[in-house]
């Protein structure tokens, strides 16, 4: 009994290890934290993607955190712009599409613990589902459903002088799956409405579910982006990293305060993932 009680233990130990990897090396503190998220509302029981759905009482819990821990809050573009001159403990917070809960939910956050963010903005996001565009079972899953920013709301988003816009293509597009003309509308179209529509500066980019082409970052680049995010998970040194690929830390709407701290630590919560 005793041996099988320590193989059990044993299992379990290992087990926590490779799915949280609390074992591996703080990533140093002078490399920016990059935060992704998409809504900032309660999970939709039996709904797919509600991993893309964080509380709005989780996300103040993780907020409060990095603030109680001296972290330093920018948008992309100043953290491109100041990367030579950021200070240790620097985090930037995305969220990726335009959902109306970035205001509604987000903001108030955001305003009491006086946190910036990016807001990757989809042009065409009205009546739009995008939830097939990347696979073909996942059609109708919903986010067609979840209200968007109007073009108000951006504005009041604007004013704030916390939120930056960024672009996220036209339509939400698979770029994998374009044409070269086809491509080229989608990311310069988009920074070009923007740009005219909020009177603002376009400078960073997220390609839509982290999918791309290499020759894709060459039209981002050109169309005047400054640098471009990615899914890929980790932490980057924006000093010598690849600016059109730059990788985020996913915040699931599944993650404990305990995943978050992971990772914010290394990145991934555990050795893969």
């Amino acid at each position: 009994m005793t041996v099988w009680f320590v193989v059990i233990l044993l299992c379990i130990f290992f087990y926590f290890s490779y799915r949280y990897a609390w074992w591996k090396r703080t990533v140093d503190y002078r490399y920016p934290r990059i935060l992704m998220y998409h809504m900032i509302r309660d999970a939709v029981p039996g709904k797919k993607f509600n991993s893309l759905r964080v509380s709005p009482e989780v996300f103040e819990a993780q907020i409060r955190y990095l603030y109680e821990k001296g972290w330093h809050s920018y948008t992309m573009s100043e953290a491109i712009v100041q990367k030579e001159f950021l200070p240790a403990k620097s985090v930037v917070i995305t969220f990726d599409d335009g959902y109306r809960d970035n205001l509604i939910n987000a903001l108030p956050i955001l305003k009491k613990y006086g946190f910036k963010a990016t807001i990757y903005l989809v042009n065409d996001r009205h009546d739009r589902d995008w939830s097939g565009y990347r696979k073909a079972k996942n059609e109708g899953a919903g986010l067609k459903d979840e209200p968007k920013l109007s073009d108000d709301e951006v504005r009041e988003l604007l004013d704030s002088g916390l939120i930056e816009i960024g672009g996220h293509t036209y339509t939400h597009a698979n770029l994998s799956k374009l044409d070269a003309m086809s491509t080229h509308y989608e990311i310069c179209k988009s920074k070009e409405n923007l740009e005219e529509l909020f009177g603002i500066d376009i400078t960073s980019f997220a390609y839509p579910f982290g999918i791309y082409l290499q020759s894709d970052k060459q039209v981002v680049e050109a169309c005047g982006y400054t640098h471009a995010l990615t899914t890929k998970a980790g932490i980057a040194n924006l000093k010598v990293c690849d600016a059109y690929e730059i990788p985020r830390i996913t915040v699931s709407g599944k993650d404990t305060l305990f995943v978050f701290k992971l990772k914010i630590k290394t990145g991934k919560r555990g050795v893969k993932k």
